[in-house]
């Protein structure tokens, strides 16, 4: 099985939403000709991830489905995998609550941020510079997983990329993403998951905060949690990793757990 990776580099998060969405009918229509945007799952969300949504096109660049994509039926192709990272935004999903934004969206805007109340799952996330953003739109019944081990997969190559670096994460119960001291009074999340899943075809995916400047959080309550912090690589490392290194391992790990090769 092999799947084909796209560097984005920086996108808008509009843009990228209308890429994913994209990829994703694509994706859907191959399956099931004529499926469109077919009835939908979601299972985790959290801050600094857009993950979890039910999306409809956004006015922005178009971006071709370029070759070697889920638009070509071959038997061994799985779909796409992008990685990206976005200019500030924050996203408020549909379940979520607008308190947990502490200030104004004309304080945000002035700070530099856009905002968006989107159709997903899960409450107040950020994305921002510094942050890998990776969307997987995968065929999970041609892999042959299920969603819940997908999930696990995309959590356990984060914390195979983290342990590179000497940081110990693990996951915590009931609270989807990768967790720095998850048994601790006060865990700090370093990567967010959420995913939306259609007839076993998914996209969005997690955001891992790699150099990312932690004070955005501060504006929101990430996830809707007031006892719960935010960490980035850099911030538990004392250093800054370069963002290629970081994509590289996350790929690799990635391809590791889903058992699918993940090429450029």
């Amino acid at each position: 099985m092999k799947a084909l990776c796209r560097d984005l580099g920086s996108m808008e998060y509009e843009t990228c939403w209308k890429l994913q969405q994209e990829l994703f009918n694509a994706l859907l229509d191959r399956k099931h000709p004529g499926a469109g945007t077919g009835a939908e799952t979601g299972a985790g969300t959290g801050a600094g991830t857009g993950a979890g949504t039910k999306t409809d096109n956004e006015n922005g660049t178009e971006h071709p489905i370029a070759g070697g994509t889920a638009t070509e039926n071959r038997p061994d192709d799985v779909g796409t995998v992008l990685l990206v990272e976005h200019p500030p935004v924050y996203t408020l999903g549909k379940s979520g609550h607008a308190e947990n934004l502490l200030v104004s969206r004309e304080a945000l805007e002035a700070a530099g941020a856009r905002f968006f109340h989107i159709d997903r799952g899960g409450d107040i996330t950020f994305h921002g510079p510094g942050q890998l953003v990776c969307y997987p739109i995968l065929d999970l019944e041609r892999i042959g997983i299920g969603l819940r081990d997908y999930i696990d997969a995309l959590e356990e190559a984060v914390i195979r990329t983290v342990a590179q670096y000497g940081i110990a994460a693990g996951r915590i119960a009931g609270a989807s993403g990768v967790w720095i001291e998850p048994e601790s009074r006060r865990p700090r999340k370093i990567c967010a998951i959420g995913v939306r899943s259609s007839r076993y075809v998914t996209m969005h995916g997690f955001a891992l905060n790699v150099t990312t400047d932690l004070g955005w959080f501060s504006r929101i309550n990430p996830c809707g949690f007031t006892d719960r912090g935010v960490a980035s690589i850099a911030s538990e490392t004392g250093r800054e990793v370069p963002m290629e290194e970081v994509k590289e391992l996350v790929v690799k790990f990635l391809s590791e757990k889903l058992n699918v090769e993940i090429y450029k």
